[in-house]
């Protein structure tokens, strides 16, 4: 398995960069877009990196958030043929408090090149042999809280509780690779829940201070028996201080490949 990032908060090279997640995924004989950032970066630092969009077997969309799907529209003008995998509930009315909307555009809604192409999942669902998608499963370790994001119901302003996010699970020879956009849920429960041999993706610690609770977190991550390469939400100066309580982290940015 390779897996290129295509855009993330920094840069292993030269490339743009911008605050979303895109990962291009080569595994199981297919090629698979994970988020799509959000602008057209994506498909640019593709170009860049010599990645063929137009060849991408399906896309999967980690959650509703602006910073993972604003490039869709643009995968749609250069593939005219791969799915888009997203949860029901992602064109929910999502916010950072009650004023900044954080959610799809929803213009999108009324286009029809753009519907058409969207499978929405509810709950765990199998894409094809070797990728399946899982949804939030009951059980909280530990309760994240919602970081200040709420969802608009019926004009009122609720504490979210990420109904609209999903990961996806890869299975290549022995190994089970999750891979996560923002790990809203609590990634200490995300990894609790199905306990893979690796996981991917952001760990939402940006605003959460280095000290006794961080260090906490990485304990308890420590624990499992997972290797984390993580990005984005996660905060460079958090990964830094992580990285002296989890054996087995490392950090990917826009323009870095790794093999799995």
């Amino acid at each position: 398995m390779k897996i290129t990032v295509l855009v993330e908060n920094t840069s292993s090279c030269d490339i743009p960069v911008e605050h979303g997640l895109s990962l291009y995924i080569e595994a199981c004989g297919k090629k698979v877009l994970f988020d799509s950032g959000q602008s057209t970066l994506f498909a640019e630092n593709a170009k860049r990196l010599g990645v063929d969009l137009k060849a991408v077997d399906f896309c999967v969309l980690s959650h509703g958030h602006y910073d993972h799907s604003g490039g869709l529209m643009e995968f749609i003008r250069e593939n005219d043929h791969a799915p888009i995998y997203m949860n029901k509930n992602a064109f929910g009315l999502h916010y950072h408090g009650d004023d900044r909307y954080i959610g799809i555009d929803r213009q999108w809604m009324d286009k029809a090149d753009f519907v058409s192409r969207i499978v929405f999942t509810d709950g765990d669902y199998k894409i094809c042999d070797g990728f399946e998608i899982l949804g939030k499963k009951g059980k909280m370790r530990i309760d994240m809280g919602s970081a200040g994001l709420c969802v608009n119901e019926n004009g009122k302003f609720v504490p979210e509780k990420f109904e609209h996010e999903h990961y996806l699970l890869i299975n290549e020879g022995e190994k089970r690779i999750l891979i996560s956009g923002c790990s809203h849920a609590g990634i200490i429960n995300i990894v609790d829940w199905f306990e893979p041999d690796v996981c991917i993706g952001g760990f939402h610690f940006m605003k959460e201070a280095p000290g006794e609770k961080l260090a906490n977190y990485g304990k308890i991550l420590n624990e499992y028996n997972t290797e984390y390469y993580t990005c984005h939400c996660t905060g460079v100066e958090q990964y830094e201080f992580l990285k002296g309580y989890i054996d087995r982290l490392h950090y990917i940015s826009a323009g870095s490949s790794i093999n799995i």
